[in-house]
């Protein structure tokens, strides 16, 4: 019906899902979550107003810039100066922890037959959504307490880890050591460009882009915005994945845009990538998706409640080394928070895993609609368990993923 439409489509989902989670129900899903379904609603599969391939796949690229701009404001989320010391040291063993609880599960489906699970599904089972539990515990008064520290630990590190893992995992351009040497002069331009940024702040320059973002040139934003551009063709020579780029470009932007300083600008590229970018990211996730799969193949139907528990098992079992550091009626809750899988980055992962076909289908919609389950059942279920002396999230509006 609105196949020659398909940017009237996805904004049109764009309002629709934020205006959803507004209503006053007792269990509210997280904007994100509702662009997915309602892209598959209206996607090919179901209603058919749309169809992917419509104007030569334009949603296609649309959805690759989306892609690009998820992980760009995941990075300018990074604030290592709440998690520095005892929380990241513990959010690093924890994820090597995980790590080796995925590569075991992955072993064990290696005995379904026909079914490929390779090293992808490991790392996507080591995912934590950053960019949803920081509106979480912003909402709910937390982020500067122990259980809020610790907890935006575990998420940093289960979002930067995989992005580093996917990328090593890729790059067959290169030997071994070639693919580490690369990786380390890449985080050295980063840390290099990261400090320029920080530091150096001419008076004249400041005067221009404090002039010109009023301006209809914009120049901050364009600046940003080729930053990423420029940090994901490098990522892309240097035979790393895209992903690795564009979130390193994020966090150099969040790092030299803190403060009160930067409030301005961060407004205005949270509207570009918030208003436009990221629903032809999760909305065209949503219209691509075959929700049809998971009722007409029986593994399908089997893996999505099986991965939605060994988000749980790999992701929360690591609360055994908070033990000390978190009182033991918090610690479920912490579980529960730290398994909320990174859609994005879940989706970021099938979707290089069928273009690399190496992962089956039924794992890749397996996968994503675990991914999804944890975003909607894992929160609510951690809010609920939170002793009541804890900050109550009840009256709060709805969590807002920005990158996962």
């Amino acid at each position: 019906m609105f196949n020659d439409h398909p940017i009237f489509v996805v904004m049109a989902v764009a309002v629709l899902a934020p205006l959803l989670a507004e209503i006053p129900i007792a269990v509210r899903a997280p904007v994100v979550v509702l662009e997915v379904v309602i892209g598959i609603l209206v996607g090919p599969h179901l209603l058919g107003l749309v169809d992917p391939k419509a104007l030569g796949g334009l949603l296609y690229y649309l959805q690759i810039i989306g892609t690009a701009a998820v992980l760009f404001m995941g990075g300018m989320e990074l604030d290592f100066n709440q998690i520095r010391g005892r929380p990241l040291s513990l959010a690093l063993v924890g994820w090597l922890a995980s790590a080796v609880l995925a590569l075991s599960a992955v072993a064990l489906l290696r005995v379904i037959p026909d079914l490929r699970a390779p090293l992808m599904v490991t790392i996507a089972l080591t995912t934590t959504s950053l960019g949803a539990l920081i509106p979480i515990l912003r909402d709910g008064g937390q982020l500067d307490s122990q259980f809020g520290r610790m907890l935006l630990g575990a998420g940093t590190v289960g979002e930067v880890a995989p992005i580093v893992a996917v990328s090593l995992a890729l790059s067959d351009r290169y030997t071994t050591w070639q693919e580490f040497g690369f990786l380390i002069v890449f985080l050295a331009l980063v840390g290099l460009v990261a400090i320029v940024g920080m530091g150096a702040r001419p008076p004249k320059a400041l005067a221009l882009l404090s002039r010109t973002m009023r301006a209809s040139t914009q120049l901050p934003v364009r600046l940003a915005l080729f930053l990423m551009a420029a940090f994901v063709v490098l990522a892309t020579k240097l035979g790393f994945e895209g992903i690795l780029g564009a979130f390193a470009a994020g966090m150099i932007v969040g790092l030299a845009t803190r403060g009160e300083v930067g409030e301005a600008f961060r407004a205005k590229i949270d509207a570009v990538c918030f208003g436009f970018f990221t629903p032809f990211f999760f909305v065209g996730t949503g219209i691509a998706f075959d929700v049809t799969a998971l009722t007409r193949d029986s593994t399908t139907m089997l893996l999505t409640p099986a991965f939605l528990l060994l988000f749980l098992v790999i992701r929360g079992v690591p609360v055994v080394f908070y033990r000390n550091d978190l009182p033991k009626p918090r610690r479920l809750p912490f579980a529960l928070s730290s398994s909320v899988a990174s859609l994005g980055l879940v989706v970021v992962i099938t979707q290089i895993g069928l273009r690399e076909k190496s992962m089956n289908v039924e794992i890749v919609h397996a996968l994503v609609a675990a991914a999804m389950l944890s975003l909607l059942v894992y929160p609510t279920l951690a809010e609920a368990l939170l002793p009541k002396d804890a900050p109550s999230k009840r009256n709060s509006a709805p969590p807002v993923m920005p990158g996962a």
